[in-house]
């Protein structure tokens, strides 16, 4: 469980911001000079170097916004002009890719930063440059909004690269680009020109999401328990029917791969300020939406996985791969001590602390995180995990390693991480995604610190 500092603030970490900022600068400069883009998106390191893995394109938008989130921290002009340049140069196949589920990684991360700091004064205001980031988010949502799986009484989902059977519960973060693509008021057109409300699309997956990829202690199965979730959630697609609870990158489907937790703790977090900015009253193309029940839906999702998330992850707050990884029985206590990304029998995840921080600190704030506020020991959490990611040995120090983020792994199950000569498992690598979330959610407290504008994704729109 973890043992959270109650009396951290934002301003106590800025040493350790200082210091991160720096080292991201130089990763960042690493990988442009020694990255062949010629292999694909850079994913993962072995061996300290970014390598790829052609399974899904859904990093490259994190390699981008990376330098982009870096400038807004530290106002570095040099990879402010790098992100912009490369999201022209790479990212155009990424805005009409229809076989992946993941817009709103790529295309928010790289062209939504973009368009926001625009409108925050940060960049230079051109309505050429405003109406391509514009133009290709409206498409992004829309093509991410096509792969839809309706289901007779529960609206429907967007389906992942599995096919139109799979639930994935990470789609949920990136559903993000249907929202920012209906805020920027694109008419998408489905056959007989019948329009489809983009944004009814994305809160009906969210909905699907949290009746069937997480867990409220119900008893649905004998796995059932209060804020769990499943990687996927898999569907009969002659009748809709919900068939089994699976798991692609988690050990099963009746434990808890923690970097899907952490995508549902973010994703239903965000969701919840979405929903908060909206004037949903004046709503008349989701006429047929109860959002009060929307609201509590997003609410008992958004505590339960954040609840299972600090009940199931080591002292420190850094969560191993998945909470029923069979090696952890050897690992006695595991949960009441700090985690240990060097044991000889299960890695940890440290992408999935990076993400899931959010998640807590944006639950956190959106009920009440001031002392004696209903959502204050979800903030100090997300303070907390933060903290241990800023520093050693989450933190890469060494010159050579191109990774900012150390003990992140991509597929267990696959054995496709780097495992070090003499260990038995992967450990001391970074990833893409783990990169770019360590830098949003080191942005967002940097942000609240300093008194800046409070960081959502949807600030893109104005």
């Amino acid at each position: 469980m973890i043992k959270t500092e109650t009396a951290l603030e934002p301003a106590d970490l800025t040493d350790d911001l200082k210091r991160f900022w720096e080292l991201s600068g130089q990763k960042i400069h690493l990988i442009r000079k020694h990255y062949d883009h010629a292999q694909g998106s850079p994913v993962f390191t072995a061996a300290g170097r970014y390598t790829t893995r052609g399974w899904t394109e859904w990093t490259q938008g994190f390699e981008f916004g990376s330098a982009i989130l870096h400038f807004d921290a530290t106002g570095d002009e040099d990879l402010l002009e790098y992100g912009r340049r490369m999201t022209v140069e790479k990212m155009a196949p990424h805005v009409s890719h229809v076989g992946v589920h993941d817009h709103g990684f790529n295309n928010v991360s790289t062209y939504g930063n973009l368009l926001r700091l625009m409108h925050e004064g940060r960049l230079p205001h051109d309505g050429w440059e405003q109406h391509f980031y514009e133009l290709a988010l409206k498409v992004s949502g829309a093509v991410q909004a096509h792969r839809w799986t309706p289901l007779p009484h529960d609206g429907g989902f967007i389906y992942s690269f599995n096919g139109p059977h799979s639930l994935f519960v990470d789609t949920i973060r990136s559903c993000r680009a249907l929202v920012v693509s209906w805020l920027l008021r694109h008419q998408f057109m489905a056959e007989g020109d019948r329009e489809v409300c983009l944004l009814e699309r994305a809160v009906k997956h969210a909905l699907a999401t949290a009746k069937y990829s997480v867990f409220y202690g119900e008893n649905r199965d004998s796995y059932d328990v209060w804020g769990r979730t499943a990687h996927e959630s898999v569907f009969n697609c002659n009748d809709g029917a919900f068939r089994c609870p699976n798991s692609q990158q988690g050990y099963t489907g009746f434990s808890t791969w923690t970097r899907g937790l952490a995508w549902a703790m973010c994703g239903f977090a965000e969701e919840l300020e979405l929903l908060d900015h909206l004037d949903l009253g004046a709503l008349k193309s989701t006429s047929g939406i109860d959002w009060a029940e929307v609201k509590a839906t997003f609410l008992r999702a958004a505590r339960a996985t954040c609840d299972f998330y600090m009940a199931n992850t080591p002292t420190d707050g850094i969560p191993y791969w998945d909470t029923g990884a069979p090696g952890l029985v050897h690992l006695e206590n595991h949960l009441d001590l700090p985690s240990d990304p060097y044991n000889a029998y299960e890695p940890i995840d440290s992408s999935a602390a990076a993400i899931g921080a959010q998640g807590l600190l944006r639950l956190g704030r959106y009920l009440g995180h001031d002392s004696g506020g209903e959502g204050h020991h979800y903030w100090q959490a997300g303070l907390t995990l933060l903290r241990t990611l800023l520093r050693e040995p989450y933190l890469s120090t060494d010159a050579d390693h191109q990774g900012l983020l150390l003990h992140s792994i991509y597929h267990q199950p696959n054995g496709w991480d780097h495992v070090p000569e003499g260990s038995r498992i992967p450990h001391g690598e970074s990833s893409m995604w783990g990169d770019y979330h360590v830098r949003e959610l080191a942005l967002y407290v940097q942000r609240v610190a300093e008194d800046r504008p409070y960081y959502r994704y949807f600030d893109c729109v104005r």
